[in-house]
């Protein structure tokens, strides 16, 4: 572990010193691991790693909790959220009511309290805020399938999903994040003598204290799709830069991030700090309490994953604060040749199956030039190729347990309704039909395989539909007259909507470079001719980067220094020795 710039309070007791010295060595990883960008976790991501019967105890952990208060011991409780949906309640995508009650809170009390919590917390310093963080990391971890069955039951994620995004991988990008805020704060030492020669026998003496200052609440707002996976960064990374984080979960996903501000509550009382340093502010239907905490003074930062509509507005508005943003996306794939055309089909099949192309980072629109492409298995026409590729969706989708292993439970009726619209033939032909699918276990599911559009890049209308994010099992196999015409289409729609990645295949190495030029200059990912098991819409933890920066898809990179370093000051305290 790299030295502290400010050292830990007197205060904080042998608990807070046996915490240091328990996660030094993760933490030391993790900073080399930042900078080599290797495979690496200290969170296993396989369910026997959690005991046997690690699904069937996240199910009964799940089940103790429903239809139940879970109150956090928050100041300025002035109400109840839930437990009916009606009333702000969450409705599992796979069927049931959740019942469970949350408390309310006033923010003319509850933020005041948090402001209150910071100075202690402040003066720990990097080295005691990182072991804190690694411990709640911790602690969470060992309650990983508990974590994914709520994952599962409020975002709708298949089991592998769920332990992965709901779960481990979470809670690598909070690891992640904490390395980072550690690496950033410790790049100044915690003092230094500075002396300047004034003559032969003159000099100036001084000493320097660089002290890192939060700079106050830090407000985290999630989305319903992935709450832990794209929360968990913004939370850390604040948390561990000395900011008390106030939680504002979707209304439709709470229970996920409840249980992350219970645990870390837990663990900052056992620490000696105040609990209220991590604050959880559920809202009651229609409140709009995101406007209203977000340009609250006492909010500092603002991180928040959503639409973009509203990552515009707290732009716009959130002026006191700084604000980090991660919104839609619509990402392209030009499919232009290939060494293996059943790999490439079958990698494209689960790239747009996976939990049911509700990922940020699922693929939408697969761009085929309308001449055809060259395989290993000859010449194949657009038409072919669609048709091919539905037969790789039915060998992949085709029985419904092996469905659900893939797919997940459609969010809403937004994202029925939009798969509805594209099987009625009002957008373009219908290529590949999507199909109901009958969940094994929770009847009342609704879950579908994707439906796959033909359109024309070169039409009006066909354009327009492919310059809008179609969250869910909707894709469109687009014609093209040529590659350059292809990538003028990439860069438009990453442009005007935003992207998070793109793909290719070719066997080209002129495609290949016109391709990578083109996805730095509208500044997207791009991944090239994969194939087996590593998908577009994978980001491994350490290595990848999620997002740029550079496009409409949000101005925050999942995670880089600039994450973390603008969430704190360092101010300078300069100490006349005399003159010598």
């Amino acid at each position: 572990m790299a030295r502290s710039t400010q050292p830990a309070p007197a205060g904080a007791g042998g608990s807070l010193a046996r915490l240091i010295t328990r996660h030094r060595t993760t933490l030391d990883r993790a900073l080399e691991v930042i900078h080599t960008r290797e495979h690496w976790s200290p969170y296993p991501e396989e369910t026997g790693a959690y005991g046997a019967d690690a699904a069937a105890d996240g199910e009964a952990a799940l089940r103790a909790l429903l239809g139940r208060p879970l109150d956090l011991g928050q100041p300025g409780r002035d109400g109840t959220v839930g437990p009916a949906p009606d009333q702000g309640g969450e409705r599992s995508p796979y069927g049931p009511e959740l019942g469970i009650s949350y408390p309310h809170h006033d923010p003319a009390v509850l933020l005041p309290a948090m402001t209150a919590a910071l100075p202690a917390w402040r003066d720990a310093g990097p080295e005691a805020r990182a072991a804190v963080c690694l411990e709640i990391l911790d602690r969470i971890n060992a309650r990983s399938p508990e974590f994914a069955a709520a994952a599962a039951h409020t975002s709708g994620h298949n089991p592998v999903m769920a332990f992965h995004a709901g779960a481990v991988h979470a809670q690598d990008r909070g690891l992640e994040a904490v390395a980072y805020a550690y690496f950033e704060q410790s790049r100044l030492p915690a003092g230094a003598r500075w002396r300047k020669p004034q003559g032969p026998d003159r000099a100036v003496n001084l000493s320097k204290r660089y002290a890192v200052v939060p700079r106050g609440v830090s407000l985290l707002v999630t989305g319903s799709v992935f709450p832990a996976w794209n929360g968990y960064p913004g939370l850390f990374a604040s948390l561990a830069t000395g900011n008390p984080v106030l939680v504002k979960p979707h209304p439709a996903a709470v229970l996920p991030l409840a249980l992350t501000v219970a645990q870390a509550r837990e663990v900052l009382a056992e620490a000696g700090f105040a609990p209220d340093l991590v604050c959880l502010a559920p809202e009651y239907p229609g409140e709009r309490l995101a406007r209203r905490l977000a340009t609250a003074p006492e909010v500092r930062l603002v991180d928040y994953t959503g639409r973009t509509a509203f990552a515009d507005w707290l732009t716009a508005n959130a002026r006191q604060a700084r604000v980090f943003t991660a919104a839609s996306a619509v990402n392209t794939v030009l499919v232009e040749s290939t060494h293996d055309y059943r790999d490439m089909l079958a990698n494209l099949a689960f790239s747009v199956s996976l939990y049911s192309g509700q990922l940020c980072t699922s693929p939408q629109n697969l761009l085929i030039p309308r001449t055809g492409i060259a395989t290993d298995e000859g010449h194949k026409g657009y038409d072919e190729v669609v048709a091919d590729l539905g037969g790789a969706l039915h060998a992949l989708l085709g029985d419904d347990a092996d469905a659900c292993a893939v797919l997940g439970a459609l969010l809403g009726p937004e994202v029925r309704s939009r798969v509805d619209l594209a099987m009625s033939g009002a957008l373009g032909p219908v290529g590949v039909a999507s199909r109901a699918v009958r969940h094994p276990e929770h009847p009342d599911a609704v879950v579908r395989t994707p439906v796959v559009v033909k359109l024309d890049a070169e039409r009006g209308g066909d354009r327009a539909t492919l310059l809008s994010e179609w969250l869910g099992p909707v894709c469109f196999a687009v014609a093209v007259d040529s590659v350059p015409a292809a990538l003028d289409l990439l860069a438009e729609t990453t442009r005007e909507c935003g992207a998070l990645s793109a793909g290719l295949y070719s066997v080209s190495g002129e495609v290949e470079a016109a391709m990578e030029a083109a996805c730095a200059e509208a500044g997207v990912m791009l991944s090239m001719n994969l194939m087996g098991d590593w998908y577009i819409s994978q980001s491994a933890v350490y290595s990848d980067l999620h997002g740029t920066g550079m496009n409409p898809s949000g101005n925050a990179v999942l995670t880089d220094g600039a994450f973390v370093a603008d969430r704190f000051r360092t101010v300078v305290v300069r100490r006349y020795g005399g003159a010598a």
